[in-house]
């Protein structure tokens, strides 16, 4: 199984620990594009106008400020850098140890700075908006749309689920294709943003504390035993399957 999640904007500002090694990362064949991008978005954060074009709140000084410092900056695991609300729900450290070791194994979060990551992967604070257009790089959903298939289909095995939990802006970097699209899934959430990004959380956690299961059907009924699920089929093929889900009163 093959877990989608978004990245959070609250991540934790590590105060040591070693610095940024690109090759270090999972999916090696994004490492030219990453190289260009903290290149780029370290240079940009220093200049007058740096918000406008990171398209960020310029009232984030210290964000900003970090960006300029990510090839020297401390890093984390991925696990430990996101702070946000699905990944609260999350809560990856109180696992057991199979249950972290299968979401070790299943999550890749799509990144607007590195494109995909797994969550052991050490990668500094940032903060880059995926709907931004970079001078030398170009507009980055464009960009990683042409980058990811290469990552990301192989990451998906044969007759395996693809979970997604993106929202929208980053389901557009990339999306399976072919076989792998006949077992894709969107988790969608009726409700408040910050109720659907709980709920994500809470759907990835039930997920990775058993065994994968192998259909859209099996799916739902794995969630079911938490969540109140509906399952719709695609409307054509190619597109995802819909799983509504919310938490039981």
């Amino acid at each position: 199984m093959l877990i989608l999640l978004p990245p959070s904007e609250g991540k934790n500002r590590p105060r040591r620990g070693r610095s940024l090694d690109l090759g270090t990362l999972s999916f090696p064949e994004l490492t030219p594009l990453r190289e260009a991008l903290v290149r780029t978005v370290a240079r940009v954060s220093d200049e007058p106008h740096a918000a406008r074009t990171l398209e960020v709140n310029p009232n984030l000084v210290d964000d900003i400020a970090g960006n300029a410092r990510l090839a020297s900056a401390p890093t984390a695991a991925a696990s430990g850098i996101y702070t946000g609300v699905l990944y609260q729900a999350l809560d990856l450290e109180s696992l057991d140890p199979a249950s972290k070791r299968r979401a070790n194994r299943w999550i890749v979060v799509v990144s607007a700075l590195f494109g995909a990551l797994r969550l052991g992967d050490r990668v500094p604070p940032y903060r880059v908006n995926i709907c931004s257009t970079l001078p030398d790089v170009g507009h980055l959903t464009h960009e990683w749309r042409r980058a990811l298939p290469e990552a990301l289909d192989a990451a998906v095995k044969p007759r395996e689920l693809v979970v997604d939990c993106r929202s929208s802006t980053y389901a557009a970097v990339w999306r399976p294709q072919g076989e792998r699209a006949e077992r894709w899934v969107q988790v969608t959430v009726p409700g408040a943003s910050h109720m659907a990004k709980h709920t994500r959380g809470l759907v990835t956690r039930h997920l990775v504390q058993a065994e994968a299961p192998r259909t859209p059907q099996g799916l739902a009924e794995r969630l079911s035993e938490r969540f109140e699920v509906e399952l719709s089929p695609p409307p054509r093929a190619g597109r995802p399957w819909q799983l509504a889900t919310r938490p039981r009163p």
